[in-house]
Order: structure tokens, then C-alpha cells, then sequence
């Protein structure tokens, strides 16, 4: 009887486990689907409760209805403005005018070239512009024409994709290229700066603030002549605008920082 009794006693033990795993199941599926309905509120303060710094830019998606797939994205520290490519493209052409006006006021037309193209701003700067000789200090010359630019920028910045800049080298001599290690730290130094200066005095975001360094690899004229050296040795700004449907098309999320106040 004691056997018989330990043995019933065993069974209802182990029922009792798998009814405990039957309902842990039912508790997990249960939250699993109150998770694929969760409403953005409370998405947006799930995510702001792990990262209250990061702000959430995205662009039009398809999907089901769910926090990645809100068109409006996440509104937070630094929204994107709802503009139309028609509006973005008129602002980018007002930059384009601006920056071209500003060189003939200044009498730059000799050191300094602006042309436009399909969405994008071009704008060559004669190495004098910005630095004296084989130096990648910034000339105190080169601060009003940077202050200039910079307030330009910060006027489009809703409708800027990046703006990069460029350095530039030429080859010193025609018999054999530049030092590598010195001709690539030079363009590079130089892009960096101007880039240091532009992010300090506007208010278009740093993570579209780009600098590329190429040294005397990408010349526009030949080395054999003082002149064509001298229209090497510069420093190209080019800015692009936002397109809204390449945005659509990839459908992606961007994250940005906003910047530590001081």
C-alpha cells in the first residue's frame, strides 16, 4: 500500500510540473503578441528609457503596423521637417545663388568657382584662399569667407544630405611624386580643419560634416606649369541635397547624437 501510495503521489508531482510549463508557455505566447501590438507611446518610451539621447530619423517605410514601420518616425530632439524635393531642391538652388553672389562681392572670381549640378553645389577654393604654403593652419584671412559659407549652410541645413570637403595637392616635382606619408597628411590635415572651423559656426549636424583627404591624386590641370600646380592646390566643397525618394527606396533608420551642451 505504501508503494502504490509514493507511486500515485510521483504521478500527481509530475502533472503538477507539466502544468506549470503549459501555463509558463501560455504566458510567453501571451506576451509575444502584446509585444507585436505595442502602441508607439509606449515604444518611444521603451527606447527613450535605454537611450535618452538618441533621436530617431526615419524615412517612409512599408510593413505592418508597428514602431518600425511609423512613416512619421520618432519625434525627439532633432525632427526631420516635413518638406516637399521640390521645396528642398529650390533651397539648394537659393544656397547655389547665395554662395555665388557672395564671390562677387568679394572679387574672388579668380580663386574661388561655384557650379551646380544634378542636386549638389560645387564650390573650388584656391589654396591661398585658405593657407600659406606647405602649412594646414588656417589663415586669419580665410575666417570672414568660412564664417560666410558656414552661415549659408546653416540657412539649408533642413535640406542638406552632407557636405564634404575636399583637400587637394599637387606634385611638387615633375620627376617623381610627392612623399606619401607628408602629401596624403597635408590634404587630409587641411580637409579636417576646414571641416573643424565649418562645425564650430553653423548648425547643420556634425554627422554630415565630411572631410576626405587625396593628396596630389586627383589633380585638374598638369604639374609641368606653375599654374596648372596652382589650380591643384585646393580645397572643394561639395554640398548635397537631400533626395526623398532615394530615401523611400532604401527605407532607412539614421541615429544621431545630438551634442553634449557646455
Amino acid at each position: 500500500m505504501s508503494m502504490k501510495k509514493k507511486s500515485s503521489g510521483g504521478g500527481a508531482n509530475w502533472m503538477d510540473t507539466y502544468g506549470d510549463m503549459v501555463t509558463l508557455l501560455l504566458c510567453f505566447f501571451v506576451l509575444l503578441y502584446s509585444m507585436s501590438s505595442i502602441s508607439e507611446d509606449n515604444w518611444k518610451a521603451l527606447v527613450m528609457s535605454f537611450n535618452p539621447q538618441a533621436v530617431q530619423i526615419q524615412t517612409a517605410t512599408d510593413g505592418n503596423d508597428g514602431p518600425s514601420a511609423d512613416p512619421g518616425g520618432m519625434s525627439g530632439v532633432m525632427p526631420v521637417p516635413e518638406e516637399s524635393q521640390e521645396e528642398i531642391d529650390e533651397e539648394i538652388d537659393t544656397l547655389f545663388q547665395a554662395i555665388q553672389s557672395y564671390i562677387a562681392d568679394q572679387n574672388m572670381q579668380n580663386t574661388v568657382s561655384v557650379t551646380r549640378g544634378d542636386g549638389k553645389v560645387f564650390v573650388s577654393f584656391g589654396n591661398a584662399v585658405f593657407f600659406d604654403g606647405e602649412s594646414p593652419a588656417l589663415r586669419k584671412e580665410s575666417y570672414p569667407v568660412l564664417d560666410a559659407v558656414s552661415n549659408m549652410l546653416s540657412a539649408a541645413e533642413s535640406s542638406l544630405q552632407d557636405v564634404r570637403i575636399q583637400g587637394h595637392t599637387a606634385q611638387a616635382s615633375t620627376s617623381r611624386p610627392n612623399n606619401p606619408e607628408t602629401d596624403r597628411n597635408l590634404s587630409a590635415q587641411r580637409a579636417a580643419n576646414v571641416v573643424a572651423y565649418i562645425q564650430e559656426h553653423c548648425t547643420v549636424d556634425p554627422g554630415r560634416l565630411i572631410s576626405e583627404g587625396y593628396g596630389q591624386w586627383r589633380p585638374v590641370a598638369s604639374n609641368d606649369t606653375v599654374e596648372g600646380r596652382q589650380a591643384n592646390r585646393r580645397v572643394e566643397m561639395i554640398i548635397s541635397g537631400r533626395n526623398l525618394e532615394l530615401e523611400a527606396q532604401e527605407g532607412i533608420t539614421q541615429y544621431y547624437t545630438t551634442s553634449p551642451k557646455n
